[in-house]
Order: structure tokens, then sequence, then C-alpha cells
């Protein structure tokens, strides 16, 4: 009874939900997939209480689902941490202490204000619209763990992209072994055929039957363990690539925006990524620690020494003036549902629809949008909103089709702001 209600009063109980999603049940389906085979064919194959190495191998197969599922729920449950709401810089001086909590007013003209939140974004976070939380050392948002990858489970998330890939490559060892040795006795060979007789061997008599639906069922479980081997390792490798930097995939992004910020307008400015610490190996100790969890608060952070904690969050509101420079005014000239694949509009823009998790916005007759990129077929950008929704922090932005919309002659989001072209 006791043991139920503590169960029942943990206070992530409700983050149980994440489970109801897509990406978790895909994801745990193929571990389950991949791990009951390994172990079923594992006894047809090498029967673990025969011989040491039978043994080693059953006991590492364990050791693998264990570990692989211990880093995927602690990615998932554990969570990226989040910026509180209503956050605002403190004095990070003795101040603190001699004058209770104070408002740090330089800091604030150095960080960008999140509505949603009602309150600033420290650095290196971001807003998560499908978490709606501005979120610690943002990466990215993972359907594949229906939550966001971050400063805290950063480390489990790329373990969990480590072991996937060692797991499903031992699985595969085992399934093709398994397939070759049940196989073996049972294949002939001629001039121009090959026979393959699925009957039981009689001189030989596995612990448990190798038939068709096990053939097909193993083969099916290969072809799950070698994707996933593929797909997952370069999703690590990408990840350390980022880690080893000190860097996240959206702060990529956002220094290869500052370099091309700079060349567009010639402002001679030198930008310096102000994480990465000099070796890779202190960039990884930022991520990896013994305890598991990562280093710093989630708000301040180890930088360059030719750097400060608002390098990145000043360039940010650079880019945000470029941004709002760059964009072109548009008008909708047709109504659009937000369909992600609407047929409606063509079949070019049915079949080119951008792959990407990123939102559609419907159009009405006569909204105005401000487009920042696209493709052929397919615009991105932000609808003027009212007054009213903007005070509120509303926003709505993502794709919309081309053909929906055309340009307006007169482009005020091309001439407001002029002489901020260049922010020093």
């Amino acid at each position: 009874m006791n043991f139920m209600s503590t169960f029942l009063t943990f206070e992530n109980l409700h983050e149980v939900r994440r489970l109801c999603h897509w990406g978790p049940i895909i994801a745990l389906s193929v571990i389950a997939i991949c791990s009951t085979m390994a172990i079923l064919d594992s006894v047809i194959w090498y029967w673990p209480l025969d011989t040491t190495g039978g043994n080693i191998n059953f006991i590492m197969l364990i050791n693998w689902t264990i570990l692989i599922l211990y880093n995927y729920f602690n990615a998932m449950f554990i969570g990226p941490g989040c910026i509180p709401l209503g956050w605002k810089p403190l004095h990070t001086n003795y101040d603190k202490f001699l004058n209770l909590a104070q408002e740090n007013q330089q800091d604030m003209q150095y960080l960008q204000y999140c509505r949603v939140c009602q309150g600033y974004k420290a650095p290196r976070s971001h807003h998560c619209r499908k978490c709606n939380r501005c979120v610690m050392k943002m990466d990215h948002h993972c359907p594949w763990i229906n939550n966001c990858c971050g400063h805290l489970n950063h480390a489990y998330f790329t373990s969990f992209l480590l072991l996937a890939p060692l797991g499903c490559s031992h699985a595969a060892i085992i399934f093709i072994m398994t397939m070759y040795t049940q196989l073996y006795e049972r294949i002939s060979f001629g001039w121009s055929t090959v026979k393959i007789d699925m009957s039981p061997v009689h001189q030989f008599q596995p612990i448990m039957p190798f038939s068709v639906p096990a053939f097909a069922a193993t083969l099916f479980a290969l072809g799950l363990a070698l994707g996933t081997t593929i797909s997952v390792g370069m999703l690590f490798v990408i990840q350390m690539k980022v880690i080893l930097r000190n860097k996240t995939s959206i702060e990529s992004w956002i220094e290869e925006k500052a370099k091309d910020r700079i060349q567009h307008y010639q402002t001679g400015e030198e930008f310096i990524f102000p994480y990465d610490l000099g070796t890779r190996w202190m960039n990884f100790k930022q991520v990896f620690t013994w305890s598991g969890m990562p280093k710093g608060d989630g708000k301040e952070w180890p930088v360059h020494p030719k750097c400060h904690q608002h390098t990145l969050t000043i360039e940010q509101l650079k880019q945000k003036v470029d941004k709002r420079v760059r964009s072109v005014q548009y008008q909708a000239v047709e109504d659009y549902n937000g369909a992600c694949c609407p047929l409606s509009k063509g079949l070019q823009t049915f079949f080119r629809t951008p792959c990407t998790e990123e939102p559609r916005i419907p159009l009405s007759k006569g909204d105005i949008i401000l487009a920042t990129r696209g493709t052929k077929w397919w615009m991105y950008g932000d609808k003027v909103l009212s007054e009213a929704q903007m005070r509120v922090g509303e926003r709505v932005r993502g794709w919309f089709p081309r053909r929906c919309v055309e340009k307006c002659h007169y482009d005020t989001a091309a001439t407001e702001s002029t002489s901020e072209k260049k922010v020093n």
C-alpha cells in the first residue's frame, strides 16, 4: 500500500503521457522486436547454458537492452530543463546577497523576451513550440522521445544514440548466425536453382523449432536492426560533432547566419563562438560527467576568453533585426486550410511539401505574411497579427503554398528599420 501511495504521488507521473505519441511507440516497438527476437534466436543459435561464450553473449544482450531503455527513458522523462516562467536576469555579484535578488537591467537589453513564457530567454535557451516553454540549451525537439534534447538530458540522449546502434549490431550478428546455422544443412544447390527446404532436420534438433514464421520474423528483425544501426549511428555522429565543439544544432545554424550577415553587410566584425572552450576534451566534459548531470545551472556558462555571457544573444538580436529587414511582404490571394499536403493546390505543391515538423499556417484572402525563406513551391513566414493578438504573445508562423500569395507592390517590411541594418 505504501509503495502504491509513493508511486501515485510521484511528481513526474504526469510525464507518462509522453509515451502516447507516435515517436515513442515506434521507437519502443523497434527495441522490443529486436530485443525479443535476439533473445529467442540466441537460444536457438548459442544456448547460454552450454558454454561460457553462450553465457557471455546472452548477458551482453540483456545488458544492451537495459542500458538502451535506461538512457532512453531518462532522456524522455528528465527532459532538457526549462527556464522558469517570468524569468529575469539577476545580479551575479555580492549585491545579490546584500540587497536580495535584484533585476539586472543591463543584462535585459541583451536578451530576447518571450511573450509566451512572459520572461526573458537565458543565454543558449530557445522557445520550443511543441513543449510551449523556453528550453535550457535547446538542441532540437526530438519526436522519438517526444521531448526536447537540451541541457539536462543531452548526455542521456547521446548515450542512447551510441548504445542503440551497438545493441542492434550485436542483434544483427545473432540474426545472421541463426539463419545461417539453421539453413546450412537445409540448402541444396543445383545447376540453375537454389532450393531451400524448411522442413525439420533429422540429424539436428534445436532447442526451439526454427520454422518458416520464425525465419520471416528473424529476417524482419534483421532489417529493423540494420536500419536502426545506420540511421541512429548517423545521428550519433552528428551529435558528437556539435558536442565536441560545445555547440547545439541551433547554435551551429546561428553561427552560419552570423558569418552570412557579416559577409552580406561587410561590417568587418569577427564572430567567435563564445562557448568553445578550446579543446575537445573540455567541451566533452561540459556534457558528460560521472554523475550523469551536466555542469552549470542552464543560465550561465563558461565562455571563450575573448567573449562574454551575452556574445551569442547579442548576435541573435542582430540577426532578428536583419531578418526583419530582409523579410518580404506577401498578401494571400487564395484561402488555405493549413493542410500538410493540400491536393487542391496542385500536384507539385502536394508532392513537394517540406519534410519537416514545422507547422503550416492557414490563410484567408487578404492576410499579410512576412516571408523569410522558401522553396519553389512553399514559403515560410510570420502572419501579421493585430495589436491585441501581439500583446497577449500570440504568434502565427509556418509554411504555406507559394501559389496562395503574391508579393505586395509596396513592401513595408523592406523599408522598415533601414537604419538598423547594421547593429553595433
